[in-house]
């Protein structure tokens, strides 16, 4: 059985009219029903090449995503999306910064993005490089917004256990930090903040399995 199959977006691209239509409920919904055809089949036949032309003149992307830079988790490819579907923010440990929020708000208050997802994953370097204490060069600081998640979780939990080598460890140091993420954002953008609050848009946070391409949204909906 061939895992593409041609679901009618072959060659089109979302229009400010479409975008327009969509809450941020339904392009969850979307990005979950993306996943369970990257990590299941069938596919979206694209022809990227005729997309071109259509998303040259404008793009009206359903969502913006922050997301890890690890090669192993391409993420249109995880939602099976195409050109001009989603905005694509990365950086090692999906972590905030000034330049992140800017670009969230740009995605959502300019061009009309209805969903913010932060998108940690499965054995995140990142995360076991914070959690081992790593210090080298500029990662030092960047790994230092991962610290506070890390001392979090550890809580209650008895030393040994706290350890990179814990895949269970790992895996709650890496939702934390979603988490944490999720809540910057709320408190240090208040654009953002103020358009979830009215519902213009969704924050949410997500974990990708590098193991079986599933993304896990991290609410009652999962």
């Amino acid at each position: 059985m061939s895992d593409q199959a041609d679901v009618g977006q072959a060659a089109s691209v979302l229009t400010s009219d479409q975008q327009a239509a969509l809450t941020p409920d339904v392009v969850r919904d979307d990005l979950i029903a993306g996943n369970d055809r990257f990590a299941s089949g069938p596919l979206t036949v694209r022809d990227h090449r005729g997309q071109l032309p259509l998303a040259e003149g404008g793009q009206f992307p359903k969502a913006i995503v922050l997301s890890c830079v690890d090669s192993r988790v391409p993420v249109e490819m995880v939602f099976d999306c195409g050109i001009g579907d989603l905005f694509v923010a990365r950086v090692a440990g999906n972590n905030v910064n000034a330049d992140i929020l800017g670009s969230m708000e740009y995605a959502c208050r300019v061009a009309g993005s209805k969903l913010v997802v932060v998108l940690g994953h499965q054995h995140c370097g990142a995360v076991k490089s914070a959690i081992d204490g790593v210090e080298l060069g500029n990662i030092t600081e960047l790994l230092s917004k991962i610290t506070p998640s890390v001392e979090a979780t550890s809580g209650d939990r008895d030393d040994a256990e706290c350890d990179s080598a814990n895949a269970d460890f790992v895996a709650a140091v890496t939702e934390a930090n979603v988490l944490a993420a999720i809540e910057r954002i709320r408190a240090e953008s208040p654009i953002l903040a103020e358009m979830e609050q009215g519902g213009e848009i969704g924050i949410v946070g997500a974990v990708y399995s590098l193991a079986t391409g599933r993304v896990s949204f991290l609410d009652a909906r999962s």
